[in-house]
């Protein structure tokens, strides 16, 4: 079976948008600022982008809101017309699906769980707000699992009725475009995914 290329199906899907010149509302999932970066700019042209930040995988609760707050500083420092929906802090939601999974590696079944959470609020919240689809700036990452990602958030916009935007934002050197960007905005860079169990990993090597 063929790999998919989520990252040319975005390319072709902005190139449609350009054409036309139609501007569709996304409701973004962000987990960090240096993520939602080269994501952010990527996107801006073709999308009026509402920013969702609901990760309630991080932990501890201070790690949260500096993560929050970078987010914002950096939307604010890159002079972008873009609304952020951040939820207050609640962990309970993450440790009820961690359950079980604690002591399995990143990528494994715990993982799964906690983006499918992230995931159908994100799109529950899109339907709410009526936006035109929703997605996440999860997949810039290569450490996380892009065809999960997306198969997940296509099955719940089927689910829920809201149409979800395939992506790979590592595609044109999307990573690497973020690291430069958080050198040149100082943004904080975490060395662990979010949760207690990757920073344990993370300390233990």
């Amino acid at each position: 079976m063929a790999k998919i290329n989520y990252g040319r199906m975005l390319d072709e899907k902005m190139a449609e948008l350009r054409k036309t010149g139609e501007k569709l509302s996304l409701l973004l999932h962000a987990c960090c600022a240096p993520c939602s970066s080269h994501t952010l700019l990527y996107l801006y042209d073709c999308f009026n982008i509402t920013v969702y930040f609901c990760n309630p995988n991080i932990a501890p609760e201070s790690e949260y809101i500096y993560r929050k707050n970078e987010l914002k500083r950096l939307v604010s420092e890159l002079g972008l017309n873009v609304k952020i929906i951040d939820e207050d802090y609640d962990s309970a939601p993450f440790y009820a699906l961690a359950k079980g999974y604690e002591e399995l590696p990143e990528r494994g079944e715990r993982c799964r769980r906690c983006i499918e959470y992230r995931l159908r609020k994100t799109a529950e919240t899109a339907k709410k707000l009526g936006a035109n689809c929703f997605t996440t700036t999860l997949t810039i990452s290569p450490h996380k699992d892009c065809d999960f990602i997306n198969q997940c958030g296509g099955n719940l916009g089927d689910e829920l009725d809201i149409p979800w935007l395939y992506s790979d934002f590592k595609k044109h050197d999307g990573y690497k475009h973020s690291i430069d960007l958080s050198k040149q905005y100082s943004l904080y860079r975490q060395d662990y995914c979010g949760c207690i169990y990757s920073r344990k990993a993370k300390e233990n090597g």
